[in-house]
C-alpha cells in the first residue's frame, strides 16, 4: 500500500493531558497537508481548531480514557462537542458495566450517545486490555445492537494497545455496518499496513508522521509550522 493511501487511514492524534494549543495546529496542519482520515483532539480545542481549519474532520473523545462517567455527562459531552465543530466521537464504554455483566445498560449507553450524536459517526472504544475473551465477543454485540458505526480497541491509556487478534475477533463477532478502529501501540508502517489488511477502517495514532514521512521530521523538527 502506498504511503498516500495509509495517510487516508488514521486518525491523528494528540491526546496527551499537557497538549498545548501549538501541537494541536501542527497537528492539524500534518494532516490537512497528508490528507488524513481525521485529527483527534481534546474537547476543550474542538472550537479553535474549527474557526482555524474550518474544512477539518474533528474527532474527539467522550468519557475518556476511563469510561466510568455517568451516561448524562457523557451525553452531554457529546451534545457539546459536535455544537462546536466535531464530527466524529470516539467514546469509551463503562468498562466497570462490563465487568459487572449489566449488557443492558452498556446498549443502552451506546444507543443514547448514538442518539446524541445523529449523523455523526460514533466509535465505540471498549478497552479491549481489560476484557476476557467473553466480555470482548458480548462488547461486539452490544456495539452492533446499539446502532453505533465503528468499534475501537483502546484509548491508548490502558495497560496495552491494539492486537491482530482482538482486531480478527471483533471482525467476526461485529454486525456488517459496524467498521473496526486500531489504536495504542502502533509504533510502524508493517503494523498498520497488517491492521488494514485485517479489516481496519481507521488507524489511530500520534505517530504517523513518524512512521510514513520521517523525512519531513528531519526536515521541519518544529513540525509544519517551521516552514
Amino acid at each position: 500500500m502506498n504511503t498516500e493511501t495509509l495517510f487516508h487511514y488514521v486518525d491523528h492524534t494528540a491526546l496527551k493531558p499537557y497538549v498545548d494549543w501549538e501541537e494541536i495546529k501542527t497537528l492539524c496542519r500534518e494532516a490537512l497537508e497528508f490528507q488524513m482520515a481525521s485529527v483527534c483532539i481534546p474537547s476543550c480545542y474542538i472550537k479553535r481548531v474549527h474557526e482555524m481549519f474550518p474544512k477539518l474532520n474533528i474527532c474527539t473523545v467522550v468519557g475518556f480514557p476511563l469510561g466510568y462517567s455517568q451516561t448524562e455527562g457523557k451525553i452531554a459531552e457529546t451534545i457539546q462537542a459536535i455544537e462546536d465543530g466535531a464530527m466524529e466521537i470516539d467514546m469509551v464504554v463503562n468498562i466497570c458495566d462490563i465487568k459487572n455483566g449489566d449488557w443492558k445498560k452498556v446498549e443502552e449507553e451506546i444507543a443514547a450517545l448514538k442518539k446524541a450524536a445523529g449523523d455523526h459517526i460514533l466509535k465505540v472504544i471498549i478497552e479491549t486490555c481489560y476484557l476476557a475473551k467473553e466480555e470482548k465477543i458480548a462488547a461486539c454485540k452490544a456495539v452492533t445492537d446499539a446502532g453505533a458505526d465503528y468499534i475501537k480497541t483502546s484509548t491508548g491509556f490502558g495497560t496495552a494497545g491494539a492486537s491482530l487478534e482482538d482486531v480478527r475477533l471483533m471482525k467476526e463477532y461485529i454486525g456488517k455496518h459496524v467498521r473496526i478502529k486500531a489504536a495504542g501501540g502502533i509504533r510502524n508502517r508493517e503494523e498498520m499496513e497488517a491492521y488494514i489488511a485485517e479489516g481496519c477502517s481507521r488507524i489511530g495514532t500520534s505517530s504517523a508522521i513518524a512512521i510514513l514521512r520521517p523525512d519531513h521530521i528531519k526536515r521541519n523538527p518544529q513540525g509544519i509550522d517551521a516552514l
